[in-house]
Parts: structure tokens; sequence; C-alpha cells
């Protein structure tokens, strides 16, 4: 089982990246936020679930081990597949989809691509008691302050990026900022910028 990958970016799609490790590149699929801060030549890190068939052997990966967990959850529920557990996870954050199951709410689900009304109520209702850990988990080490980094990802959708963009953004940039940096909206906001990068910028807005 290949648990996470560390290596070099050598291209980045709008669902993918192919990392380098150890002379090997490796196909991940990905959210399209990771896909969007991925550039090539940068390291890059995943957490990864590896999907087994009969015809085909699929990488999918993640930015934080609650996503990762996460999507494992969601592949248990029947009709889910890797790539709508996938794009579940590209259109919504971890709290907003234990939001959803907290209040048996189907209706965000069906918003994705690929999951009817029926899978959508599958999903509000078997994933009941299974993501305290993740809507009860305390702030990562490293994390900017609750005010600045919600400031910060207001700034990032304004500018037309999506939320879910901006929030997994935000955390990772604060991860490996100075405390001086996440601690204060501009230069927090300027770190992100720098790491969305401007050429994929444009294709947001647009």
């Amino acid at each position: 089982m290949i648990s996470s990958l560390r290596g070099t970016v050598q291209h980045a799609g709008t669902d993918s990246v192919i990392l380098e490790v150890a002379g090997v590149g490796y196909a991940v699929a990905v959210p399209p936020d990771v896909a969007r801060t991925a550039h090539p030549g940068q390291e890059l890190f995943l957490h990864t679930h590896l999907v087994v068939r009969e015809d085909a052997l699929s990488l999918f990966g993640f930015a934080s081990r609650d996503e990762l967990d996460v999507f494992g959850t969601l592949l248990g529920v029947s009709g889910v597949g890797p790539k709508s557990a996938l794009g579940v996870l590209s259109g919504m954050t971890i709290d907003q989809i234990a939001e959803a199951v907290a209040d048996e709410n189907p209706a965000p689900f069906r918003k994705v691509s690929g999951i009817g009304p029926k899978t959508a109520k599958l999903i509000a209702v078997q994933l009941q008691g299974k993501l305290q850990h993740v809507s009860q988990a305390s702030p990562a080490a490293g994390a900017a302050p609750a005010g600045v980094s919600e400031q910060v990802v207001q700034a990032l959708v304004g500018l037309g990026w999506p939320e879910r963009t901006a929030v997994d953004a935000v955390r990772q940039v604060s991860e490996s900022a100075s405390d001086a940096d996440r601690g204060a909206v501009q230069p927090l906001l300027r770190l992100t910028l720098a790491a969305l990068g401007p050429a994929k910028t444009g294709g947001v807005r647009g």
C-alpha cells in the first residue's frame, strides 16, 4: 500500500499531478486546489490512497490526513466510487462535509457531479457518527489565527478564487509561514497569492 508520497512535481493538470519519487513518476489524482498550487520543480507531499482494480492501479492524493480519512470513509458508502469521493472533496471542505452529515442534509452532496439524490442521501445517513474526529479536530500546529485566516479567505474569494481553494491554500501556506507572517492579514495574503500563482489566478477569475 502506498500511503504517502514526497517528491518533485513534474506536471500539474487540473485534477492530477505527476510526482517524481526516486526516479519514478507517479500519476496521482488530486483535488483541484492541490493541482492549482502544485508547480513543476517544487517539492510536494501527499497523503495517498491506492485503489486496486483488475485492470488498473489508481493513486489519489490529498494535502491533509483528514481529507484522506474522509475519502476512505466516503468509499464505504454504497454507490460512491473513487471519482465520486474525490468529487465531494473537490467541491466541499471537510468541515462542510461534517456539517452536512451532522445535519443529515443531502443537498450539498447533490451538487457534486455524478452523485444523484439517492446516493447523496446515503452519504448523509451512512456517514453518521464517522466524522467526529474531523469536526472536533483542534487547530493544527502552525495554523494561522482564525480571524486572520478568515479575512484572507474572504479576500481571495473576492478576487475570484473558489472558497474551497482559498481555505486549503491558506492552510497550506500557514504551515510553512513564520509566526509573524501567519499572524497578520497582509503578509499571509501576499504569501498565499504567490503560492496560488498569478498565471492560474487569471484562469479562475475568467
